[in-house]
């Protein structure tokens, strides 16, 4: 096989890669939040006859690597959705650790300067990569003020304001654990569902571009 050359992601390099299965068995953080993403996630009819149709291609994808941390609310979202497209292209997958592997995410860097996650990296057979994906789909940079509505200001100032008073550590530490529950019983609902879908949308846009 030709292996393609200029990224440090070689096909040897894939390998020692994480499947989706292994990184939520290594002890990972938010393994629930994986899971239940992974499992919110419906392909479509249409969506699964445009990437089976893509996957058919001479020099269709043939390998995912997806980019991330655990902490991440995009990872735990992402990951869920690239094994989805994954599984309907019937491509392999590798998940990898951004903060372990540096010379991977400097490939990356959104907008030539942040590191970004998750990173999806499609590749043909020959290892040649086809288009990639960062961080999170356009529809969910256009509502993201919603989190922010979510959340709410958790400095200490913007708790000072919510109390009336200067805040102890014990109060801080309260809202903020009240605030993270409201953003993860947020996550249930339709905006961030989706998020999902429009993930998938766009890779399929992106994965025709590089193909036709």
């Amino acid at each position: 096989m030709a292996q393609a050359t200029g990224s440090v992601i070689t096909v040897e390099r894939f390998a020692k890669g994480k499947t989706f299965q292994e990184y939520l068995d290594s002890g990972i953080r938010n393994r629930d939040l994986f899971e239940r993403n992974y499992e919110g996630t419906v392909v479509t009819s249409a969506q699964g006859a445009a990437l089976q149709a893509l996957a058919a291609k001479p020099g269709g994808p043939h390998r995912m690597v997806v980019i991330g941390e655990d902490w991440c609310p995009d990872v735990y979202r992402g990951l869920g959705v690239a094994q989805r497209i994954a599984e309907s292209l019937g491509v392999e997958l590798r998940m990898f650790e951004r903060d372990q592997n540096r010379d991977m995410i400097a490939e990356y860097l959104k907008d030539g300067e942040f590191e970004s996650i998750p990173v999806f990296v499609f590749y043909d057979r020959d290892q040649r990569e086809l288009c990639h994906f960062i961080e999170r789909p356009a529809l969910a940079n256009q509502q993201i003020h919603q989190t922010r509505d979510v959340l709410g200001d958790t400095s200490p100032e913007g708790i000072a304001r919510q109390l009336g008073h200067e805040p102890s550590e014990d109060e801080i530490k309260e809202a903020r654990a009240a605030a993270r529950d409201r953003y993860l019983e947020w996550q249930k609902g339709e905006t961030w569902a989706g998020w999902r879908v429009a993930t998938v949308d766009e890779v399929i846009s992106l994965l025709e571009t590089a193909t036709a």
